[in-house]
């Protein structure tokens, strides 16, 4: 049976069109108008609210906290300042990513780590012989997303507090009207954004207070459709979608390194052992074998295929999430994975999954598109992600 989320009474009442979806066994709101442009929007001009709660939450403490994380993550924990968030990916023992999330330390030897796929079982299995507490307070913490470029303004009314100080990764305690909560300035985005973390029982308080600081800023309650365009914009993958946990995959070719998914930056080989260290080194060292890129479909030859059979343009109205052939003349050399039509860029864009020597930004491709029921190619090139990266995200 599906859950709820601690935020459910709210999000129920203002889902207009009864649209849910499922996500980590809750359900969810897809869009909370009938369509969801105006929450896009709100993303990217104004302030969205999003109940992100169905990610797993785990509270790591004790003395071996700080080890624990730093053996089975590819991100160096033990140099985590507190009040420091690092995205990281964790590894099988061949340098394949099982899943991706965050780690916040919220003092010396206390972190909270989410991930999208349940992870108790195996950072149990890791931390055989260390003084550590594993606590899944996954039920027990509500999330929240305050995303776009007035979402400071709303969220300092709300706590009563100026954030110009926190830092791009870093995470802060508060109270929201009497409520204790940790505002952490990340998000699913790409944009200005904070989330927030909050005891499921005090949730529908704050939520209150935020719809309430919001009135005049643009605020809308938003869905996961207007969030999948943004973090497509974003250059962001998503578990599931983009890349198949090595836990779940049926044959090895469905796996994915860090490396292989742009995430070269989170993969500290300097550091001590940790899960999957050998099989990344031995990567690093003989070249990377496919990389996560982005796509850009050209418009016109795109058009032009519309009106050989008398249609004006079809854009995909909701991000799709499926895998798509990218040839290089008569040969499939990759797949997209997901892509929208972006309404900000004015761009219809994808991630995609390519061998090294054609992802190279600028390489030409064509992508299969279907026209009337037929499948056709039109042309399309790599081209840098994020494709949206305002300077307001980090300032």
């Amino acid at each position: 049976m599906l859950k709820h989320t601690p935020l459910h009474p709210r999000v129920a009442a203002l889902c207009q069109g009864e649209n849910w979806r499922r996500w980590a066994g809750h359900i969810v709101a897809s869009s909370y108008d009938l369509v969801h442009e105006r929450e896009y929007h709100a993303i990217r001009n104004g302030a969205a609210l999003l109940d992100i709660s169905p990610l797993y939450k785990y509270l790591v403490t004790g003395r071996d906290a700080a080890r624990l994380l730093h053996r089975v993550v590819t991100r160096d924990v033990l140099g985590m300042a507190v009040g420091q968030v690092a995205y990281t990916s964790w590894c099988d023992s061949l340098g394949k990513v099982i899943d991706d999330g965050t780690i916040a330390r919220l003092g010396e030897d206390r972190f909270r780590l989410t991930s999208a796929d349940p992870s108790y079982r195996w950072l149990h299995e890791n931390a055989v012989g260390m003084q550590v507490a594993i606590d899944d307070a996954s039920d027990a913490t509500a999330a929240l997303a305050l995303q776009g470029p007035n979402s400071r303004k709303v969220l300092e009314h709300a706590a009563q507090l100026d954030l110009s100080g926190l830092r791009y990764f870093r995470c802060t305690a508060a109270a929201i009207r009497g409520v204790q909560v940790t505002i952490s300035r990340t998000g699913y985005t790409g944009d200005l954004g904070y989330e927030l973390w909050v005891d499921a029982e005090h949730a529908l308080g704050v939520w209150d207070t935020l719809v309430e600081c919001g009135v005049g800023y643009g605020l809308a309650p938003t869905g996961m459709l207007a969030l999948d365009m943004a973090r497509i914009e974003a250059g962001l993958m998503l578990a599931d979608v983009d890349y198949v946990s090595a836990h779940k995959a049926l044959i090895p070719s469905q796996t994915s390194s860090p490396y292989e998914l742009g995430l070269d930056r989170t993969v500290k080989l300097d550091k001590d052992f940790f899960v999957g260290r050998a099989a990344l080194e031995a990567e690093h060292n003989r070249g990377i074998a496919w990389r996560f890129v982005g796509i850009e479909i050209a418009w016109e030859p795109l058009e032009r295929l519309y009106a050989e059979v008398g249609l004006p343009p079809r854009l995909p109205m909701v991000a799709w999430r499926t895998s798509v052939p990218l040839y290089d003349g008569e040969n499939q050399v990759g797949y997209a994975t997901s892509g929208c039509w972006s309404p900000l860029l004015k761009r219809y864009i994808a991630l995609a999954h390519l061998p090294a020597a054609h992802a190279g930004p600028g390489t030409a491709l064509e992508m299969e598109v279907t026209v009337e029921h037929r499948r056709k190619r039109s042309p399309a090139r790599v081209v840098p992600t994020p494709f949206f990266n305002p300077p307001r995200k980090t300032r």
